[in-house]
């Protein structure tokens, strides 16, 4: 395989260029293989895959150990996988593969040490693949880069901190920084790391909801006032009907097949939606109920399942809305007219804007048929509580906030807003994303948050809007930005247009990363470079004022206390708090925020925090109750914080979504055996593959017009907007269900063909679900 990039600027001479292609999973061991899936997610398959990677990673004693503290709220760590929320019932086993294999790699005895580091140089390890990075294990001391030698080498934790410190000291513009920020960081640490921001003078702050569900939180703000979903688990313990869009939860959210395979059992309604019909929409074995493992008894979790053409949700939801309306011209109880009248704006022009919009369009831009799509709206009119739920498979598109949009206006329709077991869900892909951006890691914060972190903190914010992440990687490379720090995360990998991003965070006078395991961020980094390792989820925190615990919000915004088991990896790790607090001291010498003391004890954190922050009110109490508490939703209750008052409907155009002539819509997505961008293993068990990342799954028509033969050799190119190519070589075409005209295949290594100028207009996103490609059979192939 290797990879292209029209514009891409030549590198330094010490770095080879095949060093830009992301090599992502382990050497096969075997021929690649694909055979169609049929067995049902999770159950035995599950369990034998959590066994290997236990005897793997030699972890049968502490990694048991874990699973029984993992999401518990006495004395418990949070797992540091996906934002599914705990159970209520007080569960014993509120636990997933995926979450397992990440706690299990976190876990792992290998250590990066200084011996390592001596005997690999920076340019060796860039010619490795980001599986053998990461396999090393974790990392056990702060490193510099020295380009004398092209090695890191090991440096104190008070020079690291004054590196960073004369760094940002010596900017003639705060703006020339930014800070960046992955799901993975608590609420306390998120809190101090915005607040050091901020009182340097920047809102510099991208994080990983720019690239996942911004779209989301900006629509649901315009429609609702609030940017986060409305329901909790326990609606989704009540609801009638569920429809699952752009999900593929058997890998994303796990733990969500639980409330699957219970809704199921109850009667209710369950609609999947997906150019793909993935595993967790089919039936599943829950692997903590005992006799279902036993007797191998699977339980449906869907009772219906629809694959639109990737971009067709809009249409498809446009169509139940308009079946909704014509329904209730001979059926009134269709529409919720009460609820439309007091509680909503704009829905006569919304009826006639559905009133226009031709079936035959409905049809042609969803890629269903009409009968399909009254289908899905029988369901929703049949149902007296729904709740609809959706992840990356709607947002990461250029109509991304108009398709949100769209939900609320189908939810509007029969009153499914601000009660029990009704409501929007977007599911939120990791720990603390929804944290992260309800504790102030926002580059557009409102006045009024900054207003309250001012009375608080006593600091003056700035108030022009910061840097997102396309934005800081355009703005790196294009030298305004000197200085680039990241709390956790891969950024090299998960960001896009790689080479692109390559070289900018390369125009860096300094990269910081904040880790916990060697990656590729760690060798393509700024002229400057630090290591900074820290505590993970699960390891113990000793500060002066005894062991501590962080707090964490789920995706449906309810907040608690994780406390880690083990003892740390090495003694030279230090907390991420810890890390923001040493920044700042450092950069800010004369700032009057007690940095240690907040140190010492994070309750004073949080003591501030429930100043600042709207809905953190009584904070260290609350979060100590059973469960923690749930942050205020005002829409639920009715009070929608939009100009009119009122939720509000939306009026967008349909967007044209059918690929041009010869060309195809492609979609980046994750493998099952894989978590954002660490991989752990080169299958992907629920679409039957194994030994192979490099590929493209394909409609077999699409193939047959093409000249593709079943596991040819393709090259693929994709046309960015202003009519730039890029290119991915040698990949293997896999035949799969999916719709025509459509595409997949896997990120990190995907990403290199979505051009960092095509993202969202309305969400600034990166288009990576909606890639536009060409497939051909390989040259010389």
């Amino acid at each position: 395989m290797s990879t292209e990039n029209a514009a891409q600027e030549p590198q330094e001479s010490r770095q080879p260029p095949e060093s830009l292609e992301p090599r992502v999973g382990p050497a096969p061991d075997a021929a690649p293989q694909v055979r169609p899936y049929h067995h049902p997610a999770a159950g035995w398959g599950a369990a034998k895959s959590v066994t290997r990677v236990l005897v793997e990673e030699r972890e049968l004693v502490d990694g048991p150990r874990a699973i029984m503290r993992m999401n518990h709220e006495n004395g418990g760590f949070d797992c540091p996988g996906c934002a599914w929320p705990d159970d209520t019932k007080g569960l014993r086993l509120d636990i997933c593969e995926n979450g397992i294999k990440h706690v299990t790699w976190e876990m792992t005895r290998k250590r990066v040490d200084r011996s390592f580091f001596a005997a690999h140089s920076v340019t060796e390890l860039a010619g490795w693949s980001d599986y053998d990075l990461e396999n090393q294990g974790r990392l056990t001391e702060p490193m510099a880069y020295d380009p004398e030698s092209d090695h890191y080498v090991p440096i104190s934790w008070k020079e690291a901190f004054e590196v960073v410190g004369a760094a940002l000291r010596g900017l003639d513009d705060p703006n020339r920084a930014s800070f960046y920020t992955s799901g993975r960081l608590g609420n306390e640490a998120t809190f101090l790391y915005q607040l050091m921001a901020r009182e340097l003078g920047t809102n510099n702050l991208p994080d990983c909801s720019n690239m996942c569900h911004e779209a989301s939180g900006r629509a649901l703000q315009a429609a609702l006032g609030t940017g986060k979903g409305t329901v909790d688990l326990k609606d989704w313990e009540s609801a009638d009907a569920l429809f699952i869009l752009g999900v593929n939860a058997a890998s994303n959210a796990p733990r969500m097949l639980t409330a699957l395979a219970e809704a199921e059992r109850r009667g209710a309604q369950i609609v999947h939606v997906n150019p793909l019909v993935e595993a967790a929409a089919t039936r599943t074995i829950v692997p903590h109920e005992f006799l279902d493992m036993a007797l191998f008894t699977s339980t449906r979790t869907s009772t219906l399942n629809l694959q639109p053409r990737i971009g067709g949700d809009m249409a498809l939801l446009r169509g139940m809305a308009k079946a909704v309306l014509e329904q209730s011209a001979s059926d009134p109880k269709a529409l919720d007219a009460t609820f439309v009248e007091r509680h909503t704006a704009g829905f006569e022009e919304y009826r006639a804007l559905c009133a226009a919009t031709p079936w035959e369009e409905l049809e042609r831009q969803s890629g269903l048929s009409r009968a399909d799509i009254l289908r899905a709206a029988r369901v929703y009119t049949e149902a007296d509580r729904s709740i609809v739920s959706w992840c990356l498979g709607l947002t990461q598109h250029e109509h991304g906030v108009d398709t949100v949009r769209e939900i609320v206006n189908l939810l509007l329709l029969r009153g499914n807003i601000g009660r029990e077991g009704a409501g929007p869900s977007p599911v939120r892909g990791h720990s603390n994303v929804q944290g992260n951006r309800t504790c102030g890691i926002d580059h557009r914060p409102t006045e009024a948050f900054l207003d309250r972190l001012a009375d608080a903190c006593g600091i003056d914010p700035p108030r022009e809007h910061g840097l997102d992440t396309v934005r800081t990687i355009q703005a790196m490379r294009d030298g305004e930005v000197k200085v680039f720090v990241a709390m956790g995360g891969n950024f090299a990998l998960a960001a896009p247009d790689t080479p692109a991003t390559y070289a900018a965070l390369r125009s860096c006078d300094l990269t910081v990363q904040v880790s916990t395991k060697l990656n590729r961020s760690h060798v393509v980094h700024g002229r400057a470079a630090l290591i900074l390792p820290c505590l993970g989820r699960t390891e113990k925190d000793h500060q002066r004022k005894g062991v501590q615990r962080t707090s964490v919000e789920d995706s449906m915004s309810m907040v608690h206390l994780s406390l880690g088991m083990k003892r740390p990896a090495s003694p030279h790790l230090l907390s991420e708090p810890a890390i923001v607090a040493g920044m700042a001291r450092a950069a800010l010498p004369d700032s009057e925020t007690p940095w240690d003391w907040y140190i010492e004890d994070y309750d004073r954190i949080r003591d501030t925090m429930a100043v600042a922050l709207d809905g953190f009110e009584d904070f260290n109490r609350r979060v100590r109750l059973p469960l923690g508490f749930r942050i205020k939703q005002p829409a639920r209750e009715l009070v929608f914080l939009t100009p009119s008052g009122r939720a509000e409907f939306s009026t967008a155009a349909l967007p044209d979504v059918v690929p041009e002539p010869g060309t195809l819509a492609l979609g980046t997505m994750r493998s099952h055996d894989q978590w954002n961008t660490t991989i752990y293993s080169d299958d992907d068990r629920y679409r039957g593959v194994k030994n192979l990342r490099t590929l493209v799954f394909m409609n077999r028509a699409d193939m047959r017009e093409h000249g593709i033969a079943d596991m040819g050799a393709v090259d693929i190119t994709s046309t960015a907007k202003d009519g730039s190519q890029r290119y991915l070589k040698g990949y293997t075409a896999v035949p799969y269900d999916i719709p025509r005209g459509c595409a997949a295949g896997y990120m990190p290594e995907m990403n290199v063909l979505c051009a960092l100028g095509d993202y969202s207009t309305q969400s600034d996103q990166p288009i990576m679900k909606h890639v536009k490609v060409t497939i051909v059979p390989a040259a010389g192939g």
